[in-house]
């Protein structure tokens, strides 16, 4: 299916680039003095995990990519790959580490994420925007940085990525993070 207007072009869009699946990552509409409108975007390729910027011009309508969306379960990684298993017909299925990218470091063994298909293969997973999480290690509240007005102090989490936390949070906390921009949101009861 063909895009109807450049306004379409939104970040999470599937674009069919070259017979290849490319998710829309940026898109911003730039309309310069006397010249035509541009749509600006950033897209990352669901098979090699490249990023490529593509101008789209009024005339230059893509073709949305097809793909089919279906619950998957993480299972573990190793060096090279992500593995999963579709939640409904079991099967299991590796990514490598590239098309996952840094998400690989909020995913635990268990979360439910969101695979994607393109030709009846999987091709990318997308994560919740918000994960919950366990500190693993952080430091005293008295030993952190308050320059700048900023009163966080660093902390490993279960999943080993490091993120800034408030004073208040302590070894064993469960925390919740935004996967999108890697930011502490909250602390959960658990």
């Amino acid at each position: 299916m063909s895009i109807s207007a450049l306004n379409d072009i939104k970040k999470g869009k599937a674009l069919d680039i070259d017979g290849q699946p490319c998710l829309v990552v940026a898109a911003q509409f730039v309309r310069m003095q006397q010249r035509k409108p541009v749509m600006q975007t950033k897209l990352k390729n669901l098979l090699t995990g490249k990023t490529v910027e593509i101008n789209f011009h009024p005339g230059d309508l893509p073709v949305e990519a097809d793909l089919t969306h279906r619950q998957a379960g993480y299972l573990y990684a190793d060096d090279h790959q992500a593995y999963f298993m579709n939640s409904e017909t079991y099967d299991q299925f590796g990514l490598d580490r590239e098309q996952i990218g840094e998400a690989i470091g909020y995913l635990k063994e268990g979360a439910e994420v969101d695979a994607m298909y393109f030709n009846d293969a999987p091709v990318a997973v997308a994560i919740p925007n918000k994960v919950e999480l366990r500190v693993v290690t952080t430091i005293d509240g008295a030993k952190c940085d308050t320059a700048q007005g900023r009163v966080t102090k660093p902390a490993t989490l279960e999943t080993g990525i490091d993120v800034n936390v408030p004073l208040f949070i302590k070894e064993g906390d469960l925390i919740r993070i935004n996967t999108e921009t890697g930011d502490y949101t909250e602390r959960v009861n658990d």
